[in-house]
């Protein structure tokens, strides 16, 4: 069933067959059919951040923007979901298009821009919500704001999105708003981070709970440079990172069409790449931080090679474009059993 309605919605645009499938997914929840043509929730429960998770799947952020259909992405069988990314003040992204299907490759590409309606917004979504799951949301900063003032941005999320979710990350691996890469390396890095700490251990206070902080890192760097992120990020106490975002690389779609939109590549394409980037991170870290893994997740088998390289978590969101709901209980059932071998 899911086929004929990807084949469907593959005839309009990436970003008016992305509001179509959200509209009508809101809409059968809320008229109560939507249990009728998904899988039930796989009850494989995981412990991550302090966090009971009911199952190791989860939907990244950038699907479900503003937490519009949050109540619909809640009902398809995942362990948690991400919303956002979003960003103090509502922007519009970039001018469209912005969204690009390879699906030669299982693929595709966005340069979306951070398009969001403002995290009060966001906020004023969550607090109407019937999902009780386990929730994460995606911070990022305005594009009118420079790299050098971006702290301001962050802070101002985090404080903003603190008593409504249960964890959130920072984006700072995003290739579409300029310069937003140069916050994962050096002083500039280490000085977000520890703002960042400093701003939940009083929001942790405030509120008498502790929210956790993933920060999410880019697949596009070198093997020192994911160490030298590693080492920061675990020196700041952070709580998790989620790797990755997706990648500026080119070479697995050459040649295709779309292949040279600008933006970042998700899919197949970088599935591998982030796999790698995963093993440098367990390996670094050494188990004391937990990793979400995420890219390139389109099949049971991917699901669990993230797990083998050292993830406790996953996301999907481009594998899920193309394989359905499917895909959630597939994986999430692998994994468990992957898990159940361990012991």
């Amino acid at each position: 069933m899911y086929s004929l309605a990807r084949n469907l919605l593959f005839r309009f645009s990436g970003e008016t067959a992305h509001e179509l499938a959200l509209d009508g997914l809101s809409a059968a929840e809320r008229l109560g059919v939507l249990p009728l043509l998904t899988n039930k929730m796989v009850q494989a429960p995981v412990e991550v951040m302090g966090i009971r998770f009911p199952n190791a799947v989860g939907l990244a952020a950038g699907l479900d923007k503003n937490a519009d259909h949050l109540d619909a992405m809640g009902a398809l069988g995942f362990g948690f979901v991400e919303v956002g990314t979003v960003t103090p003040k509502a922007q519009p992204g970039n001018p469209k298009p912005r969204i690009f299907r390879i699906p030669e490759k299982g693929a595709i590409i966005n340069r979306m821009g951070f398009n969001n309606k403002g995290v009060h917004h966001l906020v004023e979504q969550v607090k109407q919500r019937r999902y009780s799951g386990v929730l994460g949301i995606n911070v990022g900063k305005n594009l009118s704001t420079s790299v050098e003032d971006a702290e301001q941005d962050y802070l101002y999320c985090l404080k903003a999105v603190y008593e409504h979710a249960d964890y959130i990350t920072v984006n700072i691996s995003s290739p579409n708003t300029p310069g937003l890469r140069n916050l994962q390396f050096g002083e500039t890095l280490e000085s977000l981070l520890r703002a960042l700490k400093t701003e939940q251990t009083r929001l942790s206070d405030l509120h008498q709970r502790y929210v956790p902080i993933a920060i999410k890192i880019a697949p596009d760097m070198s093997d020192d440079e994911v160490r030298l992120v590693a080492g920061n990020i675990r020196n700041q106490k952070m709580d998790a990172v989620i790797a990755t975002n997706t990648t500026l690389e080119r070479a697995a779609v050459q040649g295709l069409a779309h292949a040279d939109e600008a933006g970042g590549l998700s899919g197949k394409p970088v599935r591998e790449k982030s796999t790698h980037v995963i093993r440098l991170l367990a390996d670094s870290l050494e188990g004391d931080l937990p990793i979400i893994g995420v890219g390139g997740i389109d099949s049971a088998q991917a699901a669990c090679e993230k797990i083998e390289a050292g993830a406790s978590l996953v996301q999907v969101y481009t594998g899920f474009i193309y394989e359905g709901p499917a895909l959630i209980k597939d994986a999430a059932e692998a994994i468990a059993a992957l898990q159940a071998r361990r012991q």
